[in-house]
């Protein structure tokens, strides 16, 4: 698989905004819109991987859908054509030449629609370290829950004296849960402990519900419930 990867640039400034101005109103536009203003600079190509007999998606969904892009101008784009690309972390669209181009300045991005999904750009804890990616949206408010896609990438294995050569191949990964607290970088959670301590002004309560409850922490379900029961305190 062939990665292009173009210098995306928005001739709006960047300036000024905050995720908490939700009750703003987006100025729409179509489109065409969206390609007259951005200038496509080619850049170098990735050749990291082909996907000539590679098995596997490193795609949410391989095929592109119609989708819209929000804008931390503010700015919202309809009808483009998109797919999450899960293992470059990056958004995927097509041009009127019907190129595939990527996302290279994802921090434009508010939020991204495509069909039911909604993906979300933030910054997360891992390993000590802030880093920004997309992430699936499942409960938002003064406090979210989202989770988080991962693909491997497996090299081919050669044959040995009892096996077949496997091809190389995408592999899904178990998706991540991450607790995001108004603003604040998003959290992994990996347990109950972890998600009491996820929410310092109520621990109380939330170690009470979940108890009263019987909530199971591993699952998406259990971790929304939490949630939503704190949003409402």
């Amino acid at each position: 698989m062939k990665n292009y990867f173009f210098t995306l640039i928005f001739i709006l400034a960047l300036a000024g905004f905050s995720f908490g101005q939700a009750s703003l109103n987006y100025e729409i536009q179509e489109t065409i819109d969206f390609y007259k203003a951005n200038k496509f600079i080619s850049g170098e190509t990735k050749n990291v991987l082909t996907e000539n007999n590679i098995t596997g998606s490193p795609y949410l969904n391989k095929d592109f859908e119609t989708g819209t892009i929000f804008t931390v101008q503010r700015r919202q784009y309809v009808g483009i054509p998109l797919r999450y690309n899960i293992y470059n972390d990056n958004l995927e669209f097509k041009n009127p030449a019907d190129e595939i181009q990527a996302l290279a300045t994802p921090e434009i991005v508010e939020k991204a629609v495509i069909v039911n999904t909604q993906l979300i750009y933030l910054p997360y804890l891992q390993a000590n370290k802030t880093k920004k990616g997309f992430f699936i949206v499942l409960e938002e408010g003064k406090a979210s829950v989202y989770s988080k896609p991962g693909i491997l990438f497996k090299e081919r294995t050669e044959p040995g004296a009892y096996k077949e050569p496997e091809p190389p191949k995408f592999v899904r990964k178990s998706e991540e849960y991450y607790i995001r607290i108004g603003n604040e970088q998003a959290i992994l959670i990996k347990s109950k402990k972890e998600l009491i301590a996820a929410f310092p002004d109520n621990q109380d309560k939330i170690e009470n519900f979940i108890s009263k409850n019987k909530i199971k922490t591993n699952k998406p379900e259990g971790l929304k419930e939490v949630v939503i029961y704190y949003n409402s305190l």
